[in-house]
């Protein structure tokens, strides 16, 4: 990396150089942030997954799509988890939007109250 930095005569030029190298520019952010938004889209629970492992492939994916400018309501993000979990856990799904309000509702209390 300092090969591509050793150029830069001042400390922000090698910031932008860095942020460059990291984050790469406009068309690979917004590629990157394409394939972050096919893989929330696509998301649902895997058989034979916990919902442990569920909230953890989840969260990363929000995780990923937050570093990348994108943000999702507690709302949206219950409301996207509820949609992903198999038929089996419908009662538990419509017990949740009947009884909490989705909009305070954290994602990580939500995994906890399916488990």
């Amino acid at each position: 990396m300092f090969s591509k930095i050793k150029t830069c005569t001042t400390a922000k030029e090698i910031w932008e150089k860095l942020i460059q190298i990291c984050e790469g520019n406009d068309e690979t952010k917004e590629n990157n942030l394409t394939v972050a938004q096919q893989k929330y889209e696509s998301m649902k629970m895997k058989d034979g997954e916990t919902m442990a492992e569920f909230d953890e492939r989840f969260s990363a994916v929000v995780i990923e799509l937050t570093s990348l400018g994108k943000e999702y309501s507690n709302r949206e993000l219950a409301l996207k988890v509820m949609g992903a979990l198999p038929r089996e856990w419908d009662v538990k799904t419509m017990v949740m939007r009947e009884s909490k309000d989705l909009n305070k509702l954290e994602l990580h209390d939500l995994c906890q109250a399916q488990c």
